[in-house]
């Protein structure tokens, strides 16, 4: 991967690390409902992106259940966990879709994994729960189990973009805001109350939150991380992300003044040692070889 590659994926990892924080501060000091915030942010996402939408990629059902999964399933799930899982623990869960992305790509897309980009994985994997895992402060709380199932949904989204060609970033996101703005808001309008009231309540800070979460998080660094994901494997970029979590723990150190030790510092410098092993590692075929 050429480092101006390796780069934008940086830095979507920090647009990303700090949506916890933020998504975190909207959920629970604000009050605001998961669901409702969800829908407003890709009502946003679509609003934006409108100019793009037509016309209609095809498979038009590949694209329909792909923006479901990785905008409703990806982000919906997640801040309905974030009600009661701390952005920490929610980070650890969700690079569950990291094993599920790669045992995809191999089964659904062919991709080969090497001996060095294995052990990269397995690296950065290990080095992250062991920066991000607290045995005292982590279980598997109700809010977790709808980050795992964010996961998964992440998971199958990225494999269904990788099988789609010719389609441009802001077209994805604008299909992605159709796709996840209907049924979100539905299940708002179902489940949650007061929903609106709420969101005036809060008043600016709502706006700000939701603006950055729609503009900064999901128009443009999902855009860029489309991009990346239909030009590399999808098991190299998944596996790359695993910065995400390290620079939310990073942000929390320097913003909040939370705890960093000894077993932080070593599970960074593993995780260090794995991307770099998963870089240099030799690309492979993405395909197997026809019978």
């Amino acid at each position: 991967m050429p480092f101006r590659d390796f780069a934008i994926l940086v830095f979507v990892c920090l647009v990303w690390a700090s949506n916890f924080i933020i998504s975190k501060v909207a959920l629970t000091e604000l009050h605001t409902p998961p669901l409702f915030f969800s829908a407003v942010r890709f009502g946003l996402v679509l609003l934006a992106a409108l100019p793009w939408l037509l016309p209609m990629p095809r498979p038009r059902w590949r694209m329909v259940a792909a923006g479901l999964l990785m905008g409703a399933g990806g982000f919906g799930l997640v801040s309905i966990g974030l009600m009661t899982a701390s952005p920490s623990s929610a980070a650890v869960v969700t690079q569950l879709g990291v094993p599920i992305t790669a045992l995809l790509s191999i089964l659904v897309l062919g991709e080969r994994i090497n001996w060095r980009r294995g052990l990269g994985i397995a690296l950065t994997f290990c080095g992250a729960i062991a920066v991000m895992w607290d045995p005292d402060g982590m279980s598997l709380s109700f809010g977790l189990v709808f980050v795992v199932a964010s996961a998964f949904a992440s998971g199958v989204g990225v494999v269904l973009v990788k099988q789609m060609g010719g389609v441009q970033p802001f077209q994805f996101q604008a299909w992605v805001g159709l796709s996840s703005v209907l049924p979100l808001a539905a299940a708002s309008a179902l489940i949650e109350t007061r929903q609106v009231e709420l969101a005036l309540q809060a008043g600016w800070s709502f706006v700000a939150t939701v603006l950055y979460a729609a503009l900064a998080v999901s128009l443009f660094g999902h855009s860029l991380f489309f991009r990346l994901v239909q030009k590399y494997e999808a098991n190299l970029i998944s596996t790359l992300t695993l910065m995400c979590p390290l620079m939310a723990i990073g942000l929390g150190v320097v913003l909040l003044g939370d705890h960093f030790d000894a077993r932080m510092m070593a599970g960074t410098a593993v995780v260090l040692v794995g991307v770099l092993l998963i870089l240099v590692a030799p690309k492979q075929a993405l395909r197997r070889p026809q019978a």
